[in-house]
């Protein structure tokens, strides 16, 4: 609701009037730029404190500099008094609103405010508009060429033909309502309208649309809107749905949408990292895992695995995103794992809430990580001093995960004892059993994967970085779709064709922004993109 401007942390200020007045020490809750409080907390802390002498009428401008009301919140019979010269005396000085509901929420705006912790003036621009996002190409022939987000022509050399099979796939955070509204101080710069979910959705819906991605990895998807909302919405537009929730009492989760018309369902694997018996792992991230079977014809093909997660934000608990990561690879390893020892396509999209360059960024795309005296803090690249923080214990998981340092399943396996004349006692069979892991205790990580990012993460003519996510407390990049990318075979002798070993190609990624160019339509969310994320969009092709 909509009501008195100006007021912040429990003051109210009269701009046109006199004074600073306790106001709302208690109850009042903030959203975007605004702040609420129940209309009874009002009457009874400031009735008698002459508000209304200062008050005067803007209508239904949002943006007014002084106290306002909303008619939508008053009885049907009642007008407002009517607008008058700004130097004009309010000609119902002793006017009381008393036909305010008593369970009504009063509106607080702070167009106004000028405390600490606001976003600096650069970051309040009020201009609207949409941000165009080019197709980049990444085709050997023409890498330069480049497409206007919307125009339907196709580059020739990237059609469909009987031995390959090209696919798109969209990774986008979509921002949980109770997320949002729990963590309101990263939204100051926004206006209150676009942050209302029935505001946002229709605006994401329409964004799903109009990209029309085969696959689609979304990130903290609340379980509410998902049932009523999203996936109906997206069944309605020919995807097939599946979703993991956070453990717990956490409202969101992971949700993976694949075309019926292009991919059939092989199996679903779901990753909880909450493990109720080890100390290290008492958060509700989640994971999920899907092997996809191509729809063609023509032709055999592998399946393809697409794997998506969030991982933990906390910037100081390293440990705990690289064990998060560990198990996720764990799970795609077994379900890519392919007859002949070899691994079917993958592809790794989600926000892992680590910044390009990163060590746990390095270890996803280098295949390796040795963390021997790295500071807790420094995994994620988010914490930017390592005072004061604890060195990666060796190794980072207990044994009891049955996760090895090569991010594979373990297996546990008892020897086979013989038997004797003289049976073995229970005592002397306890000290036979044994827990086979392979490696010794050790800082090296590992994984059997050959990753790449779709993005390259910093603009090659200027060195500034791309940015995924931003609201009023940062803009940087923690989103990325991975990939297995097709490999040369180095045994060719030079001027050879390459022979592909399997893999997919980058055929074309939709360009991410700078900080600036998102700051010129006031960040994120917007009016035209209602996410604090941007959608991540990339075209692949599967050589048959």
């Amino acid at each position: 609701m909509e009501a008195w401007r100006c007021v912040r942390k429990g003051y109210g200020h009269c701009v046109v009037g006199r004074g600073r007045y306790p106001m709302f020490p208690h109850h009042s809750r903030s959203l975007g730029r605004d702040w609420t409080t129940p209309w009874e907390n009002l009457q009874r802390c400031c009735w008698n404190r002459h508000i209304s002498s200062c008050m005067r009428w803007p209508g239904h401008y949002y943006q007014a500099p002084y106290p306002y009301f909303s008619s939508r919140h008053f009885s049907l019979n009642w007008r407002p008094p009517c607008l008058f010269e700004s130097r004009t005396q309010f000609q119902y000085c002793n006017w009381r609103p008393d036909n305010l509901s008593q369970t009504s929420l009063i509106h607080l705006s702070s167009y106004v405010m000028n405390a600490e912790g606001d976003e600096p003036s650069s970051k309040r621009r009020k201009h609207q508009g949409v941000i165009k996002r080019n197709w980049e190409y990444m085709c050997s022939h023409d890498k330069e060429k480049t497409k206007i987000l919307g125009d339907k022509n196709v580059d020739p050399k990237c059609e469909d033909s009987e031995n390959k099979f090209d696919f798109s796939v969209m990774s986008y955070n979509i921002l949980s309502q109770d997320l949002l509204e729990d963590n309101s101080h990263l939204y100051r710069h926004c206006r209150r309208p676009v942050l209302h979910w029935s505001f946002r959705f229709p605006n994401i819906l329409k964004e799903i649309k109009h990209f029309d991605a085969d696959v689609l990895c979304l990130q903290e998807v609340q379980e509410d809107h998902y049932g009523a909302e999203i996936r109906p919405s997206l069944e309605s537009l020919g995807y097939h749905c599946e979703y993991k929730m956070r453990t717990g009492r956490k409202p969101d989760g992971c949700a993976i949408c694949f075309k019926h018309s292009k991919f059939s369902l092989l199996s679903v694997n779901p990753v909880e990292f909450f493990r109720p018996d080890i100390s290290l792992l008492d958060r509700d991230n989640v994971g999920l895992v899907l092997l996809l079977q191509p729809k063609i014809a023509c032709a055999a093909s592998p399946a393809i695995c697409v794997a998506n997660t969030h991982l933990l934000y906390n910037p100081r608990r390293g440990d705990i995103k690289l064990t998060q990561l560990a198990m996720l690879l764990a799970e795609i390893s077994s379900v890519a794992h392919q007859k002949d020892g070899s691994f079917c396509p993958i592809v790794m999209c989600g926000d892992f809430n680590s910044v390009p360059g990163s060590p746990l960024y390095s270890f996803i795309k280098e295949g390796k990580l040795n963390y021997e005296g790295l500071p807790i803090g420094k995994v994620s690249g988010q914490e930017q001093s390592s005072r004061g923080q604890r060195i990666l214990s060796i190794p980072i998981w207990p044994p009891n995960l049955g996760i090895s340092q090569n991010c594979v399943y373990e297996v546990q396996q008892v020897p086979k004892v013989e038997k004797t004349d003289s049976d073995l006692t229970q005592t002397q069979l306890k000290q036979t059993e044994v827990l086979v892991t392979a490696e010794k205790l050790s800082s090296n990580l590992q994984h059997h994967f050959s990753l790449s990012s779709v993005y390259s993460h910093y603009f090659p003519d200027t060195g500034i970085p791309e940015v995924t996510t931003c609201h009023s407390r940062s803009a940087i990049t923690v989103d990325y779709i991975f990939y297995s990318a097709e490999k040369e075979d180095v045994a060719g002798h030079p001027g050879a064709e390459v022979a592909l070993v399997g893999g997919l190609k980058l055929l074309a990624r939709l360009s991410l922004l700078t900080e600036q160019d998102l700051w010129t339509v006031n960040g994120l969310p917007n009016e035209n993109n209602s996410s604090d994320h941007l959608p991540l969009l990339a075209k692949f092709r599967l050589e048959l």
